[in-house]
């Protein structure tokens, strides 16, 4: 891996989007790797340690075009999610057909992770690798820097974007409104986690991804490991930044 993608916080990251920042401070995940990070990072922040909130019956499922039969409807009720949060709630500019919502990226080269419970989809994030390529795309933030999507600024990255089967990007994260405040930072690092997991498994060792431009505050918050990659930039109203999240602590 060449300098550019050295990370410079040595924490396991966690990833929240603009809609999902908790209204609450929540406490430190449990569940870290090596003990003597978690020591770090509650020495850091000064919090001492306290139960964290039920996970309930939550389910984390990776779905592929290879195994998407294997569940039901899944699929379908991710991308009506999706419709809902991103379109609804957001109002992106972005396909939408029968109630779901969608766009190039969704191919058979992408992993979805869902979180359902009860049959009920409670988040999703799109794992896409970057040596990806379906006609003229291949992942977004690329797409953007070779002036493919208008949405998108093209100096979205600082340098040109990687095609390296080592690094992965995620969009489309997200939790819905059906989660309560009280489950949703453990439901987001559980999100985080099943993404991470994926992606590992898979090859990846970097996850990019586009962020909201303070992503440092809750990135802390979780202890996320991050580095900026790119400017900051507007676009529907949201102030956002691109950066790079490491799935190292996850390899097995």
């Amino acid at each position: 891996m060449d300098q550019t993608f050295r990370l410079v916080d040595p924490y396991p990251a966690a990833m929240v989007f603009p809609e999902l920042e908790p209204v609450e401070r929540k406490l430190l995940r449990r569940d870290v790797r090596e003990p003597i990070k978690r020591r770090l990072l509650r020495k850091e922040r000064s919090i001492a340690p306290q139960p964290r909130q039920s996970r309930g019956s939550i389910h984390a499922t990776t779905m592929s075009f290879r195994n998407m039969h294997e569940h039901g409807n899944l699929l379908t009720k991710y991308l009506e999610a999706r419709k809902s949060i991103f379109i609804d709630r957001l109002h992106w500019h972005v396909a939408e057909a029968d109630g779901m919502e969608f766009d190039q990226y969704d191919t058979p080269a992408c992993h979805w992770i869902v979180l359902h419970e009860y049959g009920e989809v409670l988040g999703g994030v799109r794992l896409l690798p970057t040596t990806a390529r379906c006609g003229i795309y291949s992942y977004m933030l690329r797409d953007a820097q070779n002036g493919l999507l208008a949405g998108l600024p093209r100096d979205v990255l600082f340098f040109e974007a990687p095609v390296k089967p080592s690094v992965w990007e995620a969009t489309r994260f997200f939790v819905t409104d059906a989660v309560p405040t009280a489950r949703r930072v453990d439901v987001q690092q559980k999100l985080f986690d099943s993404m991470a997991v994926t992606a590992a498994k898979n090859g990846a060792t970097r996850i990019l991804g586009i962020v909201p431009a303070v992503w440092s505050r809750w990135a802390r918050r979780l202890g996320a490991g991050a580095t900026p990659i790119g400017a900051q930039f507007s676009i529907d109203g949201t102030t956002s930044q691109s950066v790079l999240f490491n799935t190292r602590d996850y390899l097995t």
